[in-house]
């Protein structure tokens, strides 16, 4: 490392040695100790607003503990730890000088673009130079010079895939951990197994106060032979400068906590479904009451859940509405969102909140090993989400939390610990069989992703990655599409498959919402995009049809399309061709339409054979996998019901659905799965008489093509 002059703001800075104080003069210095400029105007204007945050207050302390410890849990229930943490850690580690890289995991793709915009400008660096960002299918950074790295945990994840002693970090920070993400659930064990066998590395795992002595415990090592005395990390704990918070219970159970929420905030604001319908809802409320009543301030509602785009996500941070007139009532922002408190939240919501209107329930993705399907379903709350809700209020002054249930049912009904990712959704992604588990995921679950894994033939018999399973590890999708992207050139049409794993790999509705009244104009629409082949058929052409059209935005709106959920399929589209034009997979399309249609189909069932469904004779569909019956979705655009059906999504509403389907015929079914549709495997019923049918025709079968055929069974 190359001497630093004595004007420099790093002067005598010895890594992992440095003191708070030491970090305070280089932050006050008129030039950049990262880039070595003068400092911007705007740069002492942050600096002056970190010295108020709760975290910049920790400096000294937090600065001692890094550089004595391998290993910190860091404890603290203020927002700044995330900004602020990061900062202080470059200052000691000095990343940019050693060619290594300091990353802080992010739980969603919000927060970890929020995060990194925010620290590039209190750095006084370029985002996506200094300071950059990766995320699922998008990144802003630049190999070489980027040493501050905000990334979802789940990217850091598949990186551990193919370096599994992530060795181009110097300190790895695991931020959010109470979230209880999968990808955090997994890092975590993972961590541990590289910090026994890296002892240069350095780890902070942030939380906002719970089970802070379960995580010393879990991260305790032990690196001395013939020594049973583990070292615990140190555990570092931020105290939070709240508020007192009046919490309100109902009187009695809501029969409607929709409705009994639009009621809560207009009672708020005003005195003391969807979420876009929320919000219309709130806010038709408010005009009315301003039109008879003066007192009444302005008033801006922001909707906030995971299918709006990033930028829109930030609104929530907008300063409310100013008065109307110079001595009139203040303004003030509502912001109506799902699953805050529970182990989706979006963002870091902002700490001007003061009144939080709790309805006890949150949306929920549970996956069902039995069969093999993702549903997403409203469930009631935790205590522990119920307390997280209400401590958004109160971080400037006293605020109020309304629940909208009783105390009794807040005690007895509720659970009192919220259930982490890792024991609800689909592991097939992911290499669990050998990691110890912070929480250890259900058994079966486990295994029903063993056993998908292995039918992919992504697993051999005793768990180890194939060649295939190699190549699909790349793809940052689940691996059924993985599968259906490497097959595609074999069938000439890894173009479509391209794009239809694309859109089904979209994070939130390519259909925007519409009100009861547009509900002709909806249909009207989509007849003009619904291709009667198969659902999957009509992804394409709407992804199609919006790249023809330039991607317009009218032209999405005037369809009910999300133009923002369109632009992040052609950002996952750009993703995915690079994986395989760096592994040599050709882009080909088939030459007419009618092998469009056979190809596609048979592509996708070398990816989803265990979403097979057939059709009984009362015009239901019941599942290969454990007989489930469904009926096709009211949306879906197919004008018969085939015989049999590949479906992707299942939705239990009013009753249980098969969402995303496409026909296909059962002979690929034999063709590309043999092993798992292995007869003597099947119980006695319909779907078994079926396939047994095909047997039977296939060995009837005379001829060149029959001769031919009952060869390629006896292979």
């Amino acid at each position: 490392m190359k001497s630093v002059p004595s004007n420099d703001p790093l002067f005598a800075f010895i890594r992992r040695k440095v003191t708070g104080s030491q970090v305070l003069d280089a932050i006050n210095h008129k030039k950049n100790a990262f880039t070595g400029e003068d400092h911007s105007e705007k740069y002492w204007e942050h600096v002056s607003k970190r010295k108020n945050l709760l975290a910049f207050a920790q400096l000294n302390q937090f600065m001692e503990i890094f550089n004595n410890n391998q290993v910190i849990i860091l404890a603290g229930d203020c927002t700044s730890k995330t900004t602020q943490i990061p900062q202080f850690v470059c200052y000691s580690d000095l990343p940019h000088q050693n060619g290594k890289i300091v990353a802080c995991t992010q739980p969603t793709s919000a927060s970890a673009v929020s995060a990194a915009t925010s620290v590039a400008k209190e750095m006084d660096v370029v985002l996506g130079e200094g300071v950059g960002y990766s995320i699922l299918f998008d990144q802003n950074e630049k190999q070489d010079v980027t040493f501050l790295r905000y990334m979802t945990d789940n990217v850091l994840l598949q990186e551990a895939t193919h370096d599994p002693s992530l060795s181009r970090y110097s300190t790895i920070i695991l931020d959010g951990v109470e979230e209880r993400k999968l990808a955090t659930d997994i890092m975590m064990p993972l961590l541990k197994k590289i910090l026994s066998e890296r002892e240069d590395l350095k780890v902070i795992i942030m939380t906002d106060g719970r089970d802070p002595k379960r995580l010393q415990k879990f991260f305790a090592l032990n690196r001395l032979i013939g020594k049973s005395e583990a070292m615990f990390p140190a555990l570092f704990q931020i105290p939070r400068d709240t508020h007192a918070i009046e919490v309100f219970y109902t009187q009695h159970p809501e029969p409607d906590f929709f409705v009994a929420a639009v009621r809560t905030a207009l009672m708020i604001h005003c005195g003391e479904e969807p979420v876009e319908l929320a919000c219309r809802e709130i806010t038709k409320g408010v005009e009315d009451l301003r039109k008879h009543n003066d007192s009444v301030g302005p008033f801006r509602c922001i909707p906030l859940h995971s299918d709006l785009s990033p930028s829109d996500q930030q609104k929530i941070f907008d300063l409310p509405p100013p008065p109307t007139r110079l001595d009139g009532p203040p303004g003030r922002n509502v912001i109506v969102a799902l699953t805050i408190g529970e182990s989706r939240t979006v963002l870091p919501l902002p700490e001007s909140i003061v009144y939080v209107v709790d309805c006890g329930f949150s949306l929920s993705c549970v996956y069902n090993p039995r069969i093999r399907i993702e549903s997403t379903l409203v469930s009631p709350i935790s205590k522990e989400g119920a307390q997280r809700r209400a401590k958004y209020a109160g971080h400037r002054k006293p605020g109020k939390c309304f629940r909208l249930y009783t105390e009794k049912d807040f005690m007895k009904e509720l659970d009192d610990k919220m259930h982490p990712e890792i024991v609800k959704v689909n592991l097939a992604q992911t290499d669990l069989v050998r990691l110890d588990y912070f929480d250890a995921p259900a058994p079966e679950t486990l295994l029903r992703a063993l056993e998908l894994l292995n039918f992919l033939a992504a697993l051999d018999d005793k768990g180890n990655l194939t060649p295939l399973g190699s190549l699909m590890s790349h793809f940052p999708i689940d691996p059924q599409l993985s599968k259906a992207l490497i097959v595609s050139p074999q069938f000439k049409c890894s173009n479509e498959i391209l794009t239809i794993a694309a859109m089904l790999s979209v994070s939130r509705s390519i259909w925007i919402y519409a009100s009861e009244a547009q509900q002709l104009e909806v249909a009207q629409a989509k007849s003009e995009l619904t291709d009667s082949e198969g659902d999957h058929f009509t992804l394409l052409n709407v992804y199609n049809q919006y790249q023809l059209n330039l991607h317009d935005k009218n032209w999405a709106s005037n369809h009910f399309l999300s133009s923002s959920a369109l632009e992040e399929a052609e950002g996952i589209r750009r993703q995915l061709q690079l994986v395989m034009e760096k592994h040599e997979l050709p882009i080909t399309s088939p030459p007419d339409t009618k092998a469009l249609y056979a190809n596609v189909r048979q592509v996708l069932v070398h990816g989803f054979f265990m979403q097979i469904a057939h059709r009984e004779r009362e015009g239901q569909y019941l599942s290969l996998t454990d007989q489930q019956v469904c009926f096709l979705h009211p949306d879906c655009g197919m004008t018969k019901k085939p015989e049999w059906i590949l479906f992707n999504k299942f939705v239990l509403t009013s009753q249980p659905y098969f969402e995303t389907v496409i026909e296909v015929r059962a002979e690929w079914l034999l063709d590309y799965a043999p092993n798992y549709f292995d007869l003597s495997t099947f119980n006695n019923g319909p779907v078994k008489s079926a396939l047994q049918r095909i047997y039977n025709r296939r060995a009837g079968v005379k001829g060149k093509g029959g001769k031919k055929q009952r060869k390629k069974n006896k292979q």
